[in-house]
C-alpha cells in the first residue's frame, strides 16, 4: 500500500499519516510504503500536479519491484489522508497517461492502483460547485475505493460522498463511512470519537475483497 500523508500540499504529516499508518498496515499483513511527495505547492502550477507525478512514478516503481520485494504486482493499493487523499484519488483517476515525460521502462508499467483508501480526503469537489474537481475523473476503470470521513469535518464529507456516488454510477465497488463526529486529522490515534474505528472497518473491507488473507 502506497501511503500519501496529508498536509495541505504545504507540508507532510509523515508521522500521524505516514509512519504510524505503515506500522498499522504491517500489523494486518500489508506492506506499507510512505510516499514523500513534493511540497510545498508550486506557484506556477496546480498544487497537485508535482505530487501526482511523484505518485504515478512511485506506483510504477513498486509494481516493477514487486517480485524482488515479495509483494503481489496486482495487489498494489494507495491510501491517502486529507490532501494526500486528493492525491490518492487523482492517482486513481489519471492512470491513463503519465503527467511527465517518460524516463525509462518503469514508466511503461501501469500506474493504476488496484484499490484505493481515502480518509477525510480534501479538494475532491470543485470550489463553489456541486461537482467533482476536474482532475477527479471517475470512470468504470477507477479502482474499488473505501472512504472514511467525519460528519463534522471542516473539510466537508461531501468530498467523499460525491466521489462515492460517482463510483456507484460508474459501477465501481465502493464503501463509505461518515461518522457523526471526529473532526479532521484524527489519523490512527485513540480518541472518544467513533471515527477512530475506521481502521477496523477498512481491514474488514480489505479482507472481504480478498486483498488481505482472512
Amino acid at each position: 500500500m502506497l501511503i500519501c500523508p496529508g498536509g495541505g500540499y504545504n507540508i507532510l504529516a509523515m508521522d500521524l499519516e505516514g509512519e504510524e499508518v505503515a506500522a498499522w498496515l504491517n500489523s494486518i499483513g500489508v506492506t506499507g510504503i510512505v510516499l514523500k511527495y513534493r511540497v510545498p505547492r508550486r506557484k506556477d502550477q496546480p498544487a497537485h500536479v508535482a505530487p501526482l507525478m511523484d505518485a504515478q512514478r512511485a506506483v510504477g516503481i513498486v509494481r516493477s519491484r514487486a517480485k524482488e520485494w515479495g509483494i503481489k504486482a496486482d495487489h498494489i493499493g494507495i491510501l491517502g489522508f486529507s490532501a494526500g487523499g486528493h492525491l490518492a484519488a487523482a492517482t486513481s483517476t489519471n492512470f491513463d497517461k503519465r503527467h511527465y515525460e517518460p524516463i525509462d521502462d518503469i514508466d511503461k508499467i501501469s500506474s493504476r492502483p488496484d484499490f484505493t483508501v481515502l480518509v477525510y480526503p480534501a479538494y475532491l469537489t470543485e470550489k463553489g460547485k456541486d461537482q467533482l474537481a476536474p482532475e477527479i475523473r471517475v470512470t468504470k476503470q477507477t479502482p474499488p475505493t473505501f472512504f472514511a470521513h467525519a460528519g463534522d469535518d471542516g473539510i466537508s464529507p461531501e468530498n467523499s460522498i460525491m466521489m462515492y456516488l460517482a463510483l456507484k454510477r460508474a459501477g465501481v465497488p465502493a464503501e463509505l463511512h461518515v461518522y457523526v463526529n471526529g473532526g479532521h486529522g484524527f489519523g490512527l490515534r485513540a480518541a472518544a470519537s467513533p471515527a477512530v474505528t475506521w481502521p477496523a472497518r477498512c481491514e474488514e473491507w480489505l479482507r472481504t475483497r480478498g486483498l488481505v488473507a482472512k
